[in-house]
């Protein structure tokens, strides 16, 4: 069973967890096409972190960093290899999802990368679709970027 809950990223399980996806990213991407936060930035009242637990282990984990304009990001998110093939991925954006929609935000967004078919194929199966670079972002060859809009 995997229990998903608020929590503050700044816990050593969740340094490991965050350190695994840079370095998994690192050898998918080159550096300019990472686009990471940090746990300073996770830890700011506009971000909601989920840590997914498996047996009381942090597992994975996610962000919805809200903006001011109505919209939230998804950022962090990151299932452990141990992990995966248990749905996992899909939980936390169900979670995160729920957060946005608690937060009457109107759309999620989130940038991925497109040396990752697992996760393409989860956000478009959860109904994601590509949009045009978001916020800071520039266009980038190996970014995607995607939007849902969140019923209320």
């Amino acid at each position: 069973m995997i229990e998903i809950t608020v929590e503050n990223p700044d816990q050593a399980e969740v340094h490991a967890l965050l350190a695994a996806s840079d370095a998994y990213m690192a050898t998918l991407y080159p550096a300019e096409s990472n686009h990471m936060v940090d746990v300073n930035t996770l830890k700011q009242p506009h971000v909601t972190f989920l840590v997914a637990r498996a047996e009381g282990r942090a597992v994975g984990c996610g962000a919805v960093v809200k903006s001011a304009d109505g919209w939230a990001e998804v950022k962090r998110m990151f299932v452990s290899p141990a992990a995966r093939g248990r749905k996992v991925g899909r939980q936390l954006l169900e979670r995160l999802e729920g957060v946005a929609r608690q937060n009457r935000i109107t759309a999620l967004r989130l940038e991925t990368g497109i040396r990752q078919p697992e996760a393409l194929a989860l956000y478009r199966s959860a109904g994601f679709r590509e949009i045009e670079p978001f916020g800071d972002y520039r266009p980038d060859p190996l970014s995607l970027f995607m939007e849902k809009t969140i019923p209320a």
